[in-house]
């Protein structure tokens, strides 16, 4: 067993389980949807499991000095994506958290004349959420209103190897229509096509009855190798990675926060969409085919920060979980190497890839309209009319400043009667007149 010391983790889950939802197959603009009761279960054990992992002391990947018992607000951080999926993301943080710091009588106050309250529901913990608007915040979905992405997609549905894939999957499709209340029955609208079935197969009983067997695996194979077609890229910071590539500024603050000391635990809500393009950026899906797709609800990656017992620098050791489909977490070997490594280098492969502010996303994705990018336009126009004067115009301006200063000093020496102007003839007769 390992002796290295867990001295934060960064959390990053999957929403749990939801009703229906739509997003365009092209642009990849959501409709709003809800959680599920289910989805709000699957959340809370999930944070009960990670609890028990890394809020136990008696666990060998214990965050050395978290609090367990009442949270404390300098050591965690909660981010929820607040956009395509509606609440179900913010949802799913708030059914985590009950899991992971539970309801405490001793989350109390004394008041000064001598009364213990408790906090309502037996020490219900309220633990801030920061919910992360697209609208304000490129970080957590970095691929809506993204030009260059929307390319990306498009390109990738003109390419040889999706009409091919197609053309297989053409008599499998050709007998789904019947199952998908008019929903169209095509490839490039294959996320939507296994999402109904899934939503339906989970809470219709007359649906899943009458669904063939073996159609959901195949819809779902067909979904993965759609997703991660869409979210991948065959370069690292390729316009098809943006889902990781906005969202890893995040993480790499959280590794700050954690090697200064103060930061114990990090969680990140999200869609399934960064774990695609971060499964790719990191390499894992091309020595791990399970990660080769779409991941569960509730699916959680933790990336623990571990101080070797050799007193080397911070390891980084990637572990995840693909939601009630596993029961617990497997450790994964980053970017083709075995066991831990340097926190620093996740960081220096990654940080080249990493969108790190608004503007640089609207640089990326081409877009001088949405999402802020027509602010940082009018921002950047303003500052063209305002731009420092070109060398010729600064010859110019020198030479009329020249010309000013010397009429000044001029026009001054012409008041204090040591220069005349006009008038030298006339004094010369003067005096010769008084001779």
């Amino acid at each position: 067993m390992s002796n290295d010391t867990v001295l934060g983790v960064v959390v990053l889950t999957r929403h749990g389980d939801r009703q229906g939802f739509y997003q365009d197959p092209k642009t990849l603009k959501a409709s709003d949807t809800s959680i599920t009761p289910l989805g709000n279960v699957q959340e809370y054990q999930l944070g009960s499991l990670l609890r028990s992992i890394y809020l136990n002391s008696t666990s060998e990947s214990f965050v050395k000095g978290i609090n367990a018992s009442i949270v404390n607000l300098d050591q965690v951080k909660v981010r929820a994506d607040a956009g395509g999926e509606g609440g179900v993301i913010y949802n799913s943080a708030v059914s985590l958290l009950q899991g992971l710091f539970p309801a405490n009588s001793n989350y109390s106050t004394t008041l000064a004349n001598g009364t213990v309250v408790e906090g309502p529901l037996d020490g219900y913990q309220y633990v801030p959420i920061e919910t992360v608007e697209p609208d304000n915040d490129v970080s957590l979905e970095g691929w809506t209103d993204c030009a260059t992405f929307d390319d990306h997609t498009s390109d990738f549905y003109k390419s040889d190897a999706f009409k091919q894939k197609a053309s297989e999957a053409s008599d499998f499709l050709s007998k789904l229509p019947q199952y998908l209340d008019g929903r169209p029955a095509t490839l490039e609208g294959m996320w939507n096509v296994y999402d109904f079935m899934n939503v339906e197969n989970i809470h219709d009983a007359s649906f899943a009855n009458a669904i063939p067997d073996g159609y959901m695996q195949q819809a779902r194979a067909l979904a993965n190798w759609h997703e991660y077609g869409v979210f991948s890229d065959s370069s690292l910071n390729g316009i098809g990675n943006i889902a990781a590539r906005a969202m890893l500024p995040s993480v790499f603050e959280a590794f700050e926060e954690i090697s200064s000391g103060d930061m114990k635990l990090y969680y990140i809500g999200v869609s399934y969409k960064p774990f695609l393009s971060l499964f790719n950026m990191t390499q894992l899906d091309a020595r791990y085919p399970e990660l080769h797709g779409i991941v569960n609800y509730a699916a959680a990656v933790t990336l623990e920060v571990r101080q070797p017992s050799t007193g080397n620098e911070p390891v980084l050791r990637f572990n995840f979980k693909n939601g009630t489909d596993d029961a617990a977490f497997t450790t994964y070997n980053l970017f083709g190497k075995d066991g831990d490594i340097p926190v620093s280098e996740f960081v220096n492969t990654l940080q080249p890839a990493a969108i790190n502010s608004t503007a640089e996303w609207c640089s990326a994705c081409s877009n001088s309209a949405d999402r802020g990018c027509g602010a940082l336009s009018q921002a950047a126009a303003s500052a063209r009319t305002h731009q420092i004067i070109s060398p010729v115009g600064a010859g110019f301006l020198g030479a009329g400043l020249t010309l000013a200063v010397a009429l000044i000093m001029f026009l001054v020496l012409l008041f204090l009667g040591v220069l005349t102007v006009g008038h030298g003839k006339r004094s010369r007769k003067s005096v010769e007149t008084k001779a």
